[in-house]
């Protein structure tokens, strides 16, 4: 029973640690499925993990936080649509100088608001999003298995966090179930003949490159207002390249992308829980490879041991209209 309520606690270790992964994966699928390659998530998610704990701590409000991330990393998304897409300029630059922005304006403007080294304030109870206890989780928890899983795996999380798994079949209905979602994904594969059929290309793609730069600003706020108690510097620390490489390995599809982002927050609830735990035959092992896996297994996966992936084929083209 013991080895049972250990595997619960890393499963619910996962589910934490996977969400900022899973919301920025959904939002570079939204974009890359419209044909605008975004290099930039990491940028977004940074930026507006910034605003929301700047936010949050001048107006003691979890929701202005979150607000202000989303306008913020919603700005950073505009302006990479309107130099790859109003400008056809390159979208991998565009993407990489994003987060060159994000990385410096942060930790300049952090310093010079609240004279913390980049950090933004320690936040209180109030200013941050609290775990939810479903109903009849407290009365169950002492049930062998079924009750001790719903109360200490499926309850007890952030609304962000039911909000990130809910986008999952979200996302599924509107790219598969809806018209938007439909042109959307014909304007990644063959814009021409979208444009043929009188649809605007860069109007499709400009909204597909918002809902990446909302998605991005609930990433953001999920870090700073719920994993974490406000900003600090760099928090993000690669998690948007390893949202992209979720959303190869998904081969840009929603509900394969949400497992690919729980297998890599289980490696990384896995690193936590076995930091110092001396294994068998090999030892103690030194806690910087336990943190390595996540990248590793990026490394690993992106080297082409996950098939074919094919991305959208006006994927980073951008389109110039036939005259």
């Amino acid at each position: 029973m013991e080895s049972f309520n250990t595997l619960i606690v890393v499963l619910d270790s996962t589910v934490r640690l996977s969400i900022p992964l899973l919301l920025a994966c959904l939002a570079g699928l939204y974009s890359e499925r419209a044909g605008v390659f975004d290099i930039g998530l990491e940028g977004k998610m940074l930026a507006g993990a910034f605003a929301a704990g700047a936010a949050a701590a001048v107006y003691g409000s979890a929701w202005a936080g979150l607000g202000a991330a989303i306008l913020v990393s919603g700005f950073l998304a505009l302006v990479h649509g309107f130099a790859s897409i109003t400008h056809r300029g390159n979208q991998i630059v565009s993407g990489v100088a994003i987060n060159f922005i994000a990385a410096g304006s942060t930790i300049i403007l952090g310093q010079a608001w609240f004279s913390q080294g980049g950090r933004t304030p320690s936040l209180d109870a109030e200013s941050r999003f609290g775990a939810i206890t479903l109903p009849f989780a407290e009365a169950v928890q002492d049930i062998p298995v079924i009750g001790y899983t719903y109360y200490e795996l499926i309850s007890g999380h952030s609304a962000l966090t039911y909000f990130a798994f809910a986008m999952v079949f979200v996302t599924w209905w509107v790219l598969f179930r809806t018209r938007f979602g439909l042109r959307m994904r014909a304007v990644g594969e063959n814009p021409a003949a979208v444009d043929t059929a009188g649809i605007s290309v860069p109007w499709l793609r400009y909204r597909a490159v918002l809902i990446t730069g909302v998605l991005c600003g609930f990433a953001g706020s999920y870090l700073a207002l719920a994993q974490n108690a406000g900003f600090v510097k760099d928090m993000t620390a690669g998690k948007g390249y390893i949202a992209l490489a979720a959303l190869i390995f998904a081969k840009w599809r929603p509900v394969p992308a949400m497992f690919a982002c729980l297998l890599f927050g289980f490696l990384d609830a896995l690193a936590i829980r076995l930091q110092g735990t001396p294994l068998p035959v090999v030892g103690r092992v030194p806690a910087q490879l336990f943190q390595a896996l996540p990248y590793i297994l990026t490394v690993i996966l992106l080297a082409g041991f996950i098939g074919k992936a094919i991305p959208p084929r006006a994927g980073g083209i951008p389109y110039v209209k036939e005259r």
